[in-house]
């Protein structure tokens, strides 16, 4: 279930940005001249993307040949990264470069000995061009495994602006001021939030940015490596405040019992489709994807976001995805596979992609102007100007036991929760020992 996710998400991020395509001319940028030393090799990508996503990184693909003289092939690994390159590695076929969707496959990856550390040239333009965290979350053990190329941005309100105009509300800098406008929008005659409470994974994304902001980045580290116990009162403070929300029929579309009906396409929606019940919408960049694909909306007229508030005077949270390119230490052609990386680490190769629309890059070094559309601009900016204090998806560094499976672990506790909300301290308790199973196994 964990892959479906992610799956949905980066399928619903290449429809949302790629809005500027077509008038940016979204075409290949020639790399550059180069001295074709690698004429003659084939490096095999596999990873999990399709339809405009894949279309877009062949791009960036036919760039690097254009620059290096190496024919690439991109190889489908459908929903189960692991399983498929494990199953490739044992099989003597294993590809040279893996497109890695999560922090947890990664340090599995690294810790089966399937990787190469990257090199000395990617490490460099890693430490020139992103925030130490990203070479946090690419690295086990001190060793560099893993470049992240492409990120989400998960810390993004989604609003129909003429519901927010009809009400008479600005767009809020706190959460405070959040459920203020929610009852303002209420009263107007919309419901403020449409919550897809069918699907656990947006739940737990409601969690950790309201976590990420009251509790700190240091806590919320801890938390997601499980050195901190959910019993923690900064847990309990989180779901306290998350509870407010969820207990409130003024602000929740149909209430608990209608949110917990609504996925997370119907959480859209309910907010940008023909018969809108609510004015606002909580996820990543990807809602815009579907606001536009599916419902015809003008990203930055007719559908619009806002960062996600400040908590109890804390920093704004930054919650972000993303896919990490890593090397096999089985692979054929493992030269011109870490010649790929030291390329994708490089602003340029993010500017094929960004142009493209569809893309977001970590790398401060890619200039705004790249992207094609002030929403993209916007939301760029605010994932490279987060710094060290953008945080990974929690439940994406979890045990998929716990973090990532539909009807059990984190999932299943936060839609109770989501039902009933009148006991924070005895979700938090009952998380801790979903936690604790899971991380032991």
């Amino acid at each position: 279930m964990m892959r479906r996710r992610t799956t949905l998400l980066t399928a619903c991020t290449a429809v949302t940005l790629a809005l500027c395509a077509t008038a940016c001319g979204g075409g290949p940028v020639s790399a550059g001249g180069g001295d074709k030393a690698l004429g003659g090799q084939t490096v095999t990508v596999a990873g999990v993307w399709t339809g405009s996503e894949l279309k877009n990184f062949q791009k960036v693909l036919d760039a690097f040949t254009e620059k290096t003289g190496a024919k690439t092939r991109f190889v489908s690994t459908g929903d189960n990264v692991s399983t498929v390159v494990g199953s490739k590695i044992e099989g003597g076929n294993a590809p040279d470069v893996v497109m890695v969707p999560q922090v947890g496959v990664l340090q599995q990856f690294a810790k089966k000995g399937w990787l190469k550390p990257l090199s000395t040239a990617t490490e460099k333009s890693v430490d020139a061009g992103y925030a130490p965290v990203w070479k946090k979350y690419g690295s086990v053990d001190g060793t560099l495994y893993g470049l992240y190329f492409k990120a989400a941005h998960k810390s993004t309100v989604w609003y129909s602006p003429e519901a927010l105009t009809q009400a008479g509300v600005q767009p809020p800098k706190t959460y405070g001021e959040l459920l203020k406008a929610g009852h303002t929008v209420s009263d107007s005659g919309l419901a403020a939030f449409s919550v897809a409470g069918e699907d656990g994974w947006t739940l737990t994304d409601w969690f950790e940015n309201v976590y990420l902001s009251q509790a700190g980045p240091e806590k919320y580290d801890a938390l997601a490596a499980h050195k901190l116990p959910w019993t923690d009162p900064s847990v309990v403070k989180a779901l306290t405040t998350l509870g407010k929300l969820f207990k409130d029929k003024q602000l929740v579309a149909g209430g608990s019992k209608g949110a917990l009906d609504t996925d997370f396409p119907g959480s859209v929606e309910k907010v940008f489709g023909p018969k809108p019940e609510a004015g606002m919408v909580y996820e990543g960049d990807f809602v815009a994807g579907v606001a536009h694909d599916q419902y015809g909306k003008s990203i930055g007229k007719d559908a619009n976001f806002f960062p996600f508030p400040a908590v109890d005077g804390g920093r704004a949270p930054v919650v972000s995805g993303g896919d990490a390119a890593v090397v096999l230490k089985d692979a054929k052609n493992g030269k011109a596979g870490m010649k790929l990386l030291e390329y994708l680490a490089t602003p340029e190769a993010a500017g094929v992609w960004a142009k493209a629309g569809g893309f977001l890059s970590p790398n401060k070094k890619l200039g705004l102007d790249q992207y094609g559309d002030d929403v993209t601009r916007a939301t760029a900016k605010s994932l490279v100007g987060a710094g060290d204090s953008v945080r990974f998806d929690m439940s994406d560094q979890a045990p998929a036991a716990f973090g990532g499976t539909k009807g059990a672990g984190e999932w299943k506790l936060l839609q109770d929760f989501l039902r009933d909300p009148s006991d924070p301290k005895g979700t938090a308790a009952k998380l801790e020992a979903a936690a604790a199973k899971s991380y032991q196994d």
